[in-house]
């Protein structure tokens, strides 16, 4: 069964998070939500206190097969920042495993390298700090195990995506039917 990690950050986008941790979840498939600070308990961009299933120091991520990362300010901003973060996503680039990053998250793989030459899409401003990166400007891109969505609007299509990507098309699409999703 596929395992996925996703970071929350204080400042993160309630919408970015919860979304593909619901839709996924919806799948069957495993999600952990996992606070990078010492508390459980992380503050949305929208005042939404979230209570995360793990604090980062607890975590053995080899038993997960993707990251999420939501965007938000400043939850991305925090997210890139994170050593202890940027170590385990440049080790998940390395082993091939799905990264997972939407609205201004896209700058913390970008940020290390991880988008060079691949297409990718965030929010726009902040494809200038996506280092050498073909920002197209799509809802959703998928280049290799890296898949980004641009905003808040596109959470359900990225979410499905994932679902897609680690479940397999029809399992996507029986969600969405299940979900009365129209994309």
């Amino acid at each position: 069964m596929e395992n996925v990690a996703l970071f929350l950050a204080d400042g993160f986008e309630e919408i970015e998070a919860l979304t593909p941790v619901d839709v996924l979840r919806r799948a069957g498939i495993q999600v952990t939500t996992i606070s990078i600070s010492n508390t459980v308990e992380v503050t949305g961009a929208h005042h939404i206190i979230v209570k995360a299933d793990k604090v980062i120091n607890e975590i053995d991520f080899n038993e997960f097969s993707c990251i999420v990362l939501p965007g938000g300010m400043p939850g991305a901003l925090n997210l890139k920042k994170h050593q202890k973060l940027n170590k385990v996503i440049t080790e998940f680039a390395q082993q091939g495993k799905l990264i997972g990053a939407i609205c201004a998250a896209p700058i913390v793989p970008g940020s290390l390298g991880l988008a060079k030459n691949k297409k990718v899409t965030c929010y726009p401003g902040f494809e200038d700090q996506l280092t050498d990166a073909q920002y197209t400007g799509n809802s959703t891109e998928r280049d290799g195990n890296l898949l980004t969505g641009k905003a808040a609007g596109a959470s359900m299509s990225f979410s499905l995506q994932l679902v897609e990507i680690l479940a397999g098309k029809e399992k996507a699409d029986e969600i969405a039917q299940k979900m009365f999703v129209q994309l």
